[in-house]
């Protein structure tokens, strides 16, 4: 028998990886050999990787460093209304085209994300998952690839909105809104409940930002 072996993740997913899951934030700087040594991958394949991260805008230059770009107060805004017309979209079109498996799915999903209220960084994994099943469901391709764009821009965040204290219950609370609307096909519902969900996120943020900015020296 021919052994099936799993697709190893290249260079520029595993730095992709890593900014998104917080072992890489904002500032933080790449270095290609540390690079190298860390993901166990020669020096060109991360250096073709960078170059990529940075023509994506993921990436910045600091002199001749390349470091991990953070989002300023304008940019931050004009990625929540980018976010929020496609997430909104997405939902509407799940709610039109989610097959009755995918609608199983997004249930058992909410369900088991119930478990998570005390687990902000758990929380916020699921929440990227749930809304990733939101995405397919809309079995609209071209919305999937925005969507993933928009997404790996949020990485650029130093921080989740879940983690606001009590956001956990109410991100579970228009989750559940949102699920209602897709289950019975309403789009118009599903659409709305999503946009409110993203204008929610977005306020804690701007409140995170604030916080973080009067706790500064």
């Amino acid at each position: 028998m021919v052994e099936l072996k799993t697709p190893q993740k290249d260079a520029y997913q595993l730095i992709l990886e890593a900014i998104d899951t917080g072992v890489y934030k904002p500032g933080s700087r790449l270095v290609e050999s540390e690079l190298a040594d860390r993901f166990g991958v020669s020096r060109t394949p991360i250096r073709e990787a960078l170059q990529r991260l940075e023509t994506q805008s993921l990436l910045t230059r600091d002199g001749r460093s390349l470091i991990v770009a953070s989002l300023d107060h304008s940019q931050l805004s004009e990625l929540y209304v980018v976010r929020g017309e496609l997430e909104g979209l997405a939902a509407r079109l799940a709610a039109r085209h989610a097959t009755p498996e995918e609608k199983h799915v997004l249930r058992d999903m909410l369900e088991a994300d119930r478990k998570l209220q005390d687990d902000p960084e758990a929380m916020a994994r699921a929440n990227r998952r749930f809304h990733k099943q939101i995405h397919l469901a809309s079995h609209n391709r071209y919305l999937v690839q925005q969507l993933d764009l928009v997404h790996r821009s949020m990485a650029l965040l130093a921080s989740t909105s879940i983690a606001a204290e009590g956001r956990t219950v109410d991100t579970l609370e228009e989750h559940e809104r949102i699920v209602r609307a897709i289950e019975a096909g309403d789009g118009d519902a599903a659409d709305a409940a999503l946009r409110e969900h993203i204008s929610q996120a977005f306020v804690i943020r701007l409140r995170l930002d604030a916080e973080a900015g009067d706790a500064m020296p």
